[in-house]
């Protein structure tokens, strides 16, 4: 019977995984997956336990994941047009890391690691002027980063309130004459029912 069960279950799971060709949610779900958030997790472990041999293995995965996800944001659009691309990708993934193939090992050493070396130079020089005109356009604008701190923290402040239930932030008083004017908008004040009754008498 658990046989029965099991087959079922993985013929509903490839029904989800091949069938909806034309959606690919499951699929997009599943790169995403197997992609970043198993390598985030299983990188935390190797650093926690300080071990070298496993950080050493993760970096490589994420140079080659990095250099992956640079060439797939100028060929997504193009590519995702082809029919089972994001399957193509899972499994690219997924040979990025099984233990036995270690595609991201085989990718750097034959691809990305002769690449960089060769332009390690100008790469560096690249980068090193892009980094100071960051830091000058970021000293230059300190004014309206503080600005949006200070919103984003007005805004993330009345977030909080709203969701550990607590009163409402105050809120500024009316001035008598604004409270008489937004009455007299709203029309009339509504006659209490103690005069109703007088008349009945």
């Amino acid at each position: 019977m658990s046989f029965l069960g099991s087959s079922i279950v993985s013929d509903v799971g490839l029904r989800l995984l091949l069938g909806p060709l034309d959606t690919n949610i499951v699929v997009r779900t599943a790169c995403c997956t197997v992609g970043t958030v198993l390598p985030v997790y299983t990188t935390f472990k190797a650093i926690e336990r300080k071990d070298q041999n496993e950080q050493e293995k993760w970096l490589i995965y994420w140079a080659a994941y990095g250099s992956f996800s640079l060439i797939e944001v100028f060929t997504d659009k193009l590519l995702s047009w082809f029919p089972m691309y994001y399957h193509f990708k899972l499994a690219f993934l997924v040979w990025l890391q099984l233990p036995y193939t270690y595609g991201a090992k085989q990718l750097y050493v034959k691809h990305l690691r002769p690449l960089f070396l060769k332009y390690e130079d100008r790469l560096d020089q690249f980068l090193g002027s892009a980094y100071h005109e960051m830091v000058k356009l970021v000293s230059a604008r300190q004014g309206e980063i503080q600005l949006v701190r200070s919103i984003l923290n007005k805004i993330m402040g009345s977030v909080d309130h709203i969701f550990r239930g607590e009163a409402k932030p105050a809120q500024p008083q009316m001035p008598v004459s604004t409270a008489t004017e937004t009455r007299a908008i709203e029309g009339p004040a509504p006659e209490s029912n103690d005069g109703a009754s007088n008349h009945e008498d």
